[in-house]
This record gives C-alpha cells, structure tokens and sequence, in this order.
C-alpha cells in the first residue's frame, strides 16, 4: 500500500452495522470465479499490451513534435491525441497500479503507479483523496472530494449550497472539467500535502520520501511539458498556448466527465450523516446506492477508460484488474437482484451523458 492508514486518524464519520449479507456473497461468488477459472485477480497479457500501447501513443506523440515535419495543424493534432493519452494513462494503467489492482507484486504497482506523476499528478495524494476519502465515502457532501470540482460553480451534490451561477451549470461545466487538470498539475497536489487536514483525515505527518518524491516528479514534468517544447519548438506564444489548453482542456473534459458519469447522475444518493456522524447504510449497500456503470458492452469504452464504466464492480473489487469487471458484473448483477439491492446503470454512454447533463440541470434549479 502506497497510505499507511496509521498516520492518519479519522473524524468520526461511519456506516450503520446493518446486515452485510449481500457483500458476503457477493465476495463469495466472485472468488469463487477466480478460483474455478484458475485466473489472477490481477494483470494478464491484456493490460500489458493495453499499457504498451498508451505510453507508446503519449511519448510517440510528443516526440514527433520534435521532428520538424509536422504543419501547425499538424501539431495542434498532436495535442489533441497528447491530452487523449493523458487521460487514457491516468484510467487505464495508473489508476489500477494505485489501488494494488495492477499486480500481485508491490514493487510493480509501485512502478506503475508513477505513469500517474509522469502526467503531472502525483501517486501519493490521490491514494489519499481517491483511494481511502473517495472509495470510503463515496458521494458524502463536505467530504467526497469528487463532488467539491469548482464547487463555486458547479453544484453536484443537493446538499451543497446553490447560488444563481449554477442556474447554468448545466452547460458551463463540461467545459470547467478541462480546467480541472491545469489545477491538478500546477496547485493541487502542493495545496493537499500541506493541508493539516484532508477530507475527514487529520493528517499526523507525511512521509519525507513522499515530499522529496512530489517535487522530484513536479520538476521533470514541468521540464518535458513546458520547458523544452518553450525552448525548442519555434512557435509563436499564442501557438504555444493553444497547444498547452488543447492538451489540458482535452484531457480534462475527458476526465471529469467520465468520473461524474459514475456518481452524479440521475438516481442516485447523496446521503448526510446524522449528527453522530452516521451513515444510515452499511459501507456495501452505500456504494450500490451512489454509483452507477455506462456503456457496459461498448468494447472502446470499456478499453480506454480502464474499466471506469464498470464503477460499480471498481468500488466493491478495487483491487481486482479493471480487466475483470466485464465478467464479475454479472455475478454483482445477479447477486444485487437477489437481495432486492439497486445496480445502477446506463446501456450507453449517450445516456449516461444526458443523464448527468439533467442531473447538474436540476442541481442549478433546485
């Protein structure tokens, strides 16, 4: 694990003791497929490829932009396909190394999950906001920090205080996602790791390797990013800008929207705790409430965004290879009907798009 849990204590923030059946067979029946098919939970020849492919794409590309062949538009192109890249590193291999999904081994995970600092984020911080705050307490208005993206504008959460910018916020946020990254890369993770708190953790200390490691990593991306294309490549400083924003805007739009797909659309919870600080659900039957899948039979979908349509099966299996999700969706299908247990979900992702689109509408309005 890349979070050792004992550096932080936890605000008292915690689900009823209600019954947990549905998770224990859940569990059950899907171990039980591992076991019978005699097949890892983690990587196969699929991800390897799939990760080969990616970083391929993402460093082939920025360095063609070197070669002097390419027109203008050419490069702007270039851009484009960069920001795909990004995001489709930050889905498909750095978010599963992450969670301990990639490999068995550690020492791999550890070395994957550095494809996440490689695209200007940083592994460490997003265990913490992502992995423990996120995964915990999915859709918790005032903790979830993936309900707070320019919360001054965007309001996703019922529970959040509505001003009248958000009467548009239907149409502004698809593009305020793109903006979301260019504060990533340049703010956030420098504004989490000196907070004193982070979410519902009150943080005791921070690792001396992880800081050494952030800035380490913050300074080669800013080097290969900004300071050698400013250098090398003879554009004028609007041509420059426009490259940056189309790589940041592309892989912002990309990002945020295929993560709000899973918990802000219609449907779905956005509980408060009690006054104790208690959620009135057990932590298996929570996620069902606040997370839904998309295009689950869409090949491209389910390649590229490394098996975030599946969130579902992400958020009860987090450390199960996105690979898998496909073929465990329908145990967890199956077993959430069982027990009378919601799964959500949008055939396609059209409808998942249109589905958020109304949610943010009726969130602006409300």
């Amino acid at each position: 694990m890349i979070i050792h849990e004992e550096n932080f204590q936890c605000r008292k923030v915690s689900f009823t003791h209600g019954s947990n059946e549905f998770y224990t067979v859940v569990k059950n029946r899907v171990h039980e497929y591992f076991t019978s098919k005699k097949i890892s939970t983690h990587f196969d020849y699929r991800m390897v490829l799939k990760t080969i492919i990616i970083l391929s794409v993402y460093f082939g590309s920025y360095a063609i932009l070197f070669t002097g062949w390419l027109s203008p538009w050419q490069m702007w192109g270039i851009c484009l396909l960069i920001g795909i890249c990004t995001a489709g590193l930050g889905f498909s291999v750095a978010h599963d190394a992450i969670h301990g999904a990639y490999s068995s081994n550690p020492r791999v995970n550890e070395l994957i999950g550095f494809t996440m600092n490689l695209i200007g984020g940083n592994k460490y911080v997003w265990s913490i906001t992502h992995n423990i705050i996120h995964h915990t307490y999915t859709n918790i208005h005032g903790i979830d920090e993936d309900l707070e993206v320019f919360p001054a504008a965007i309001r996703m959460s019922k529970n959040m205080k509505r001003t009248p910018i958000h009467r548009i916020q239907h149409i502004t946020a698809f593009f305020l996602y793109g903006f979301a990254v260019i504060f990533w890369v340049l703010i956030k993770d420098f504004k989490k790791i000196s907070q004193k708190n982070i979410g519902p953790y009150k943080v005791k200390k921070h690792p001396r390797k992880e800081l050494i490691l952030l800035f380490i990593s913050k300074i080669i991306y800013y080097t290969y990013i900004f300071f050698i294309p400013l250098y090398f490549l003879q554009l004028a400083w609007w041509q420059f800008l426009i490259g940056y924003l189309t790589v940041y805007l592309t892989a912002g739009m990309i990002l945020g929207v295929v993560f709000q797909l899973a918990h802000v659309v219609e449907d779905l919870d956005t509980p408060v705790p009690t006054e104790e600080g208690v959620i009135d659900n057990n932590w298996a039957i929570h996620q069902m409430h606040t997370t839904a899948n998309f295009a689950m039979n869409n090949r491209i979908v389910n390649w590229f965004v490394g098996g975030l349509n599946f969130q579902v099966e992400h958020h009860l299996f987090p450390k199960v290879c996105h690979i898998h999700y496909p073929a465990i969706s329908k145990i967890v299908q199956q077993t959430a009907h069982e027990f009378n247990v919601p799964y959500h979900y949008h055939p396609t992702l059209s409808r998942a798009i249109n589905s958020h689109y109304k949610t943010l509408r009726q969130l602006g309005r409300a």
